[in-house]
């Protein structure tokens, strides 16, 4: 069965074998992994299936790539692809037709650093020099601020298990409430994300 075997004996597969099935059961095994990453990065205007699919996209490149005698693991080289090729979008997205996805800010505090950091920002193009990396860091703050003050509590739980990856049915199972009222939070949050 192939979820029972580990990503290098499923990258073999692929790359000797060029087998579907172990294609497959990488992608729906790092699935989680591109949503949470979409979900990491708020886009003014944008639909979050488009940061999924340049994820995907990622993902596929990390599969193509990927070297086992580099000394990262698959997992580590599968974020960094995933996560260059959504900032990758964002920054080549500097022309007029695509402005909405100029304008986006990291739902992520300072304390999760499994997600961003300047310095992925500033190798991606985003942020190119020290000053604008300390005053974003200011800006994301005060917005992280401004989020928490306009959520419920309700809100603010969902919006955590939200980013998780994990879907309405989870986090209603999770917070004792039906997945519709669920779809009702993430549907009020996002209204209020972008009233700010």
């Amino acid at each position: 069965m192939y979820s029972d075997l580990s990503d290098n004996e499923l990258l073999e597969l692929i790359n000797d074998h060029k087998d579907n099935d172990a294609m497959e059961t990488l992608i729906k095994r790092y699935g989680p992994l591109v949503t949470r990453q979409s979900r990491s990065l708020y886009i003014i205007g944008a639909d979050e299936e488009d940061l999924i699919q340049e994820g995907m996209i990622g993902l596929v490149k990390a599969v193509n790539d990927y070297k086992t005698d580099k000394g990262a693991s698959f997992k580590t080289f599968a974020f960094m692809c995933v996560r260059r090729q959504m900032l990758t979008a964002v920054s080549s997205s500097n022309n007029q037709r695509n402005t909405p996805l100029n304008h986006y800010i990291s739902i992520y505090g300072d304390d999760n650093s499994d997600y961003s950091s300047p310095l992925d920002e500033m190798e991606s193009g985003v942020i190119t020099n020290p000053e604008d990396i300390m005053l974003a860091k200011l800006h994301e703050s005060d917005l992280i601020k401004l989020i928490d003050s306009k959520l419920s509590k309700l809100e603010k739980q969902v919006l955590d298990e939200y980013l998780t990856g994990a879907s309405y049915e989870v986090i209603g199972e999770r917070l004792g409430k039906p997945a519709k009222s669920i779809d009702n939070a993430v549907q009020r949050i996002r209204a209020k994300l972008r009233d700010i």
